[in-house]
């Protein structure tokens, strides 16, 4: 009987031979790598929601800031053109030229006189050529180079109610008010004057609102 032979069995239950069987614990090697995985998302959680704090107590900054501040450099960049059109300039600084379309006698020099009083500078003065000539039905045609469009015409409109604003391929910066059979005389003065202010204010306001930010 071999030693391995339990006492008392024996017959078919011995046994023999010189191997006997390995007992082996039950590997675990699936539990190790569910509890690496579990480690591993609890330090991601952790990390997340720490940098979700930081970003709440700094006031978001960092990269979408930086971002920001680049979008708001480029919107700025953008309007800047827009800002330097709205520039008006002052009456001393445009140079008016006034010329009379209707049948009426010394209309233009009257009004040349008027707006020299108000501040404007004074050029040619005169009867309207042909193109204009007994052509103008309203109160007055404005003509200008197509850079004064929103900063001279404007601002010699705000004397005559009603004129209609035009630009020419002209080089000079003068511009041109041809009379029409509808003028009567120019705006009231007090009355131009405000809204030669509210013209000047808003343009002020619209160049406010393309500098606020800074890159």
């Amino acid at each position: 009987m071999s030693m391995l032979t339990p006492p008392g069995m024996g017959g078919q239950y011995r046994i023999t031979g010189d191997k006997y069987p390995r007992m082996r614990r039950p590997r675990r090697r699936g539990r190790l790598v569910l509890a690496v995985v579990a480690s591993v998302a609890a330090i991601g959680l952790i990390g997340w929601g720490t940098l979700q704090l930081i970003d709440i107590f700094t006031g978001g900054s960092g990269t979408s800031s930086a971002s920001g501040a680049r979008a708001g450099c480029a919107t700025r960049t953008k309007t800047s053109p827009t800002t330097a059109a709205r520039a008006l300039p002052r009456p001393g600084q445009i140079t008016v030229n006034v010329f009379n379309a209707t049948t009426r006698t010394g209309l233009a020099k009257e009004t040349a006189d008027e707006l020299k009083k108000r501040g404007f500078l004074i050029g040619d003065v005169g009867n309207a050529t042909k193109e204009y000539d007994k052509k103008v039905k309203g109160a007055g045609v404005l003509i200008g180079p197509k850079t004064s469009l929103d900063t001279s015409l404007p601002v010699v409109g705000t004397q005559l109610a009603g004129a209609e604003h035009r630009t020419d391929a002209r080089t000079g910066t003068s511009v041109d008010l041809v009379l029409g059979d509808g003028f009567t005389s120019l705006a009231d003065k007090a009355a131009a004057d405000k809204a030669l202010a509210a013209l000047t204010t808003s343009a002020k306001a619209a160049s406010a609102g393309g500098d606020k930010k800074n890159c």
